[in-house]
C-alpha cells in the first residue's frame, strides 16, 4: 500500500453520498456557487445505506399519521407541537426541493414523490377515544384542516379495503385519513442532488473511497483517504467537514477527538419488511396505514400498512420488525458497535441500557420471529393476508444516539443531532427517522450554526429565502402564508392538495 500526499485544499468535505450530504453540498452550492466540494463514498454506488428506498420507510415523515408524535398526556390532553415542528420541516424540504425543480436543477418530481393518503388505525375502545381525541386536536390547525375521521366500517372499507375485509365489527375500530400524505424516495431524490452537484465546477464525487482517519491540522482539517480498489491511501484537507455517513458518522466522529463528541454513543436498530409479491392485493391498497407501537418498541417500528413508489412500480410493504445487529451500516462490520466503546461513553451507553430494559426485551422478541409470528401481526392489519404472498426484505440500519444524562448516565435518544465543534469546522449527523424527510431544516440548522457570520450576510439572506420562501418565518402561526406556500408546491411537485 503507498500513501499520496495532495496539496489540494477544499473548502469543504462531505463523508458519505447519502440524503443528507446532497442536501447540504446543494445548499452550499447554491448560496456560494464558487465553494469547492469533495464526496467521499466508501460504496461504489451513492445512496446505498439510509437513503435508498427499501432501507427507508418512505413516507414524508410530516406527521400526519405517526401516532408516537402526538402523546397524550396523564390529564387526556393531546400535544401536537411536536407534530407541527415536523410537519413545517417537511414543509421546508418542500420548498427546496421545488425551487430545484423550477429552476430546472433535478428532473421531473414523479421521479421521487408522490401522493399516498395518510392514515392512522387503531381499535379497541381506549385507542378509538385516542384518534378521535388526536383528530380534534390536529384539525383545528390550519396544517391539518383536510383530515378526516371514520369509524363506522362502511368509510373504513372505502379507505382500506384490505385492512376491514374479513375483520370483526364488533370490536370498536376508527382511522384518521389525509390526501396530502406524500412517499418519497430518498435514494432517487439523493441521486438527482448529486447528479446536478457534480456538474457543478469544484465538485467531485470520489466512490470506493473509506475515510480512515481525520484530525485537526491548524484551521483546517487533515483526512487519510483510503481507495478501495487499489488499496492506496492519500491526505486530503479541507476548512469544513460533514460526517454525513450515516451509522457511520459516530465512529469517525470519536476519532476527531473533539470535545463536543465525548459521551456520545450508538444504540444500532435493524431492521426487516414483509414485502407483498401478489399485484392483485397490492393494486387493491393505497394508503400510508399507521398503528400504534408496541409496548417498548422504538418509534421507527411503529407497524403500518404501506403503500411505496419504487423504480416507478407500486409496492405493498408490512413492518418493519424490528433486530439487533452490531453493525452500524447494513455493509458494516460486526466490530461497529464493541469498536464504537470508548473511556467517554462507557457510562451513558451502560445507563441507557440499564434504563431501556424493555426495548431490549423487545428486540429480542422480534429477533426470534419466525416468519408465521410475523405473518401473525400483518394479519392484525390485513386480516386476509396470504403467507405465500409474502416475503422477508431486510431493511437498513439504524443507529439510535445515547448521550450523557446527569441522573441516568445516558438516555437513548430517537430523532437526529448535529455535534458540531465550537469553531464550526466540524459537524456530524446522528441518529435516524425522520431525518431525510427533515433534511432541509437539519442542515440549515447546521448551516447557521457552523457558516454562521456568512449565513448572516444579506447575499446569503437572500438567497436562503429565494430557495425557502417562508425561511425565518412560521408556517405554523401563518395560516394565509401557509396557504399560499403549501398551494405553491403542491403544484410544482404534482402532488394532491
Amino acid at each position: 500500500m503507498t500513501t499520496a500526499f495532495t496539496n489540494t485544499d477544499k473548502d469543504v468535505i462531505l463523508i458519505g453520498a447519502g440524503i443528507m450530504s446532497a442536501t447540504l453540498g446543494t445548499l452550499l452550492k447554491e448560496l456560494e456557487p464558487g465553494i469547492s466540494i469533495d464526496i467521499y463514498e466508501t460504496l461504489d454506488e451513492i445512496a446505498l445505506e439510509s437513503s435508498a428506498a427499501w432501507n427507508n420507510a418512505g413516507t414524508g415523515h410530516s406527521a400526519l399519521c405517526e401516532l408516537n408524535y402526538t402523546p397524550m398526556d396523564k390529564a387526556g390532553s393531546i400535544g401536537i407541537s411536536k407534530a407541527l415542528h415536523i410537519t413545517e420541516q417537511f414543509e421546508v424540504s418542500k420548498q427546496f426541493w421545488s425551487y430545484l425543480l423550477n429552476k430546472n436543477a433535478i428532473p421531473a418530481p414523479q421521479s421521487f414523490i408522490h401522493s399516498v393518503p395518510h392514515m392512522s388505525f387503531v381499535w379497541g375502545s381506549e385507542h378509538v377515544a385516542y384518534l378521535h381525541k388526536r383528530y380534534e386536536a390536529m384539525v383545528a390547525h390550519h396544517f391539518y384542516k383536510g383530515m378526516e375521521y371514520a369509524d363506522d366500517a362502511a368509510q373504513l372499507e372505502k379507505w382500506i379495503p384490505l385492512v376491514i375485509q374479513e375483520r370483526s365489527t364488533t370490536e370498536p375500530m376508527a382511522a384518521t385519513y389525509i390526501e396530502m400524505g406524500t412517499d418519497v424516495n430518498f435514494g432517487e431524490l439523493t441521486n438527482r442532488l448529486i447528479d446536478h452537484l457534480v456538474g457543478k465546477d469544484k465538485v467531485t464525487l470520489h466512490l470506493n473511497h473509506k475515510v480512515k482517519q481525520l484530525h485537526r491540522e491548524g484551521n483546517s482539517w487533515q483526512l487519510t483517504v483510503k481507495n478501495n480498489l487499489t488499496g492506496e491511501e492519500k491526505m486530503v484537507r479541507a476548512k469544513f467537514v460533514f460526517i454525513g455517513a450515516g451509522g457511520g458518522a459516530l465512529p469517525l466522529l470519536e476519532k476527531s477527538h473533539i470535545p463536543e463528541a465525548k459521551g456520545y454513543a450508538g444504540f444500532p436498530v435493524s431492521g426487516q419488511w414483509l414485502k407483498c409479491n401478489n399485484r392483485e392485493v397490492v393494486e387493491q391498497h393505497h394508503a400510508k396505514v399507521y398503528g400504534l407501537a408496541s409496548v417498548g418498541a422504538p418509534p421507527m417500528s411503529v407497524p403500518h400498512l404501506d403503500t411505496r413508489i419504487i423504480d416507478g412500480k407500486k409496492e405493498l410493504l408490512f413492518g418493519p420488525f424490528a433486530g439487533f445487529s452490531t453493525k452500524f451500516l447494513k455493509e458494516g462490520s460486526y466490530l461497529d458497535l464493541p469498536e464504537s466503546i470508548t473511556h467517554d461513553n462507557i457510562i451513558p451507553l451502560l445507563g441507557a441500557g440499564w434504563h431501556n430494559i424493555p426495548l431490549t426485551k423487545y428486540l429480542i422478541g422480534q429477533a426470534m420471529q419466525s416468519l408465521n409470528d410475523r405473518i401473525k401481526e400483518l394479519r392484525e392489519y390485513f386480516p386476509a393476508a396470504n403467507k405465500e404472498d409474502w416475503e422477508l426484505k431486510i431493511a437498513g440500519q439504524r443507529v439510535q444516539v445515547i448521550k450523557k444524562d446527569e441522573h441516568e448516565g445516558g438516555v437513548l435518544e430517537f430523532g437526529t443531532e448535529v455535534v458540531s465543534c465550537a469553531d464550526g469546522s466540524l459537524a456530524a449527523l446522528l441518529g435516524a427517522s425522520p431525518g431525510a424527510s427533515t433534511a432541509v431544516s437539519i442542515m440549515l440548522g447546521l448551516i447557521n450554526k457552523c457558516f454562521k457570520d456568512q449565513a448572516a450576510s444579506i447575499a446569503w439572506q437572500q438567497k436562503l429565502k429565494e430557495m425557502i420562501p417562508s425561511y425565518g418565518h412560521s408556517l405554523a402561526n401563518d395560516e394565509h402564508f401557509f396557504k399560499t406556500i403549501h398551494t405553491a408546491t403542491t403544484a410544482t411537485l404534482g402532488l394532491a392538495r
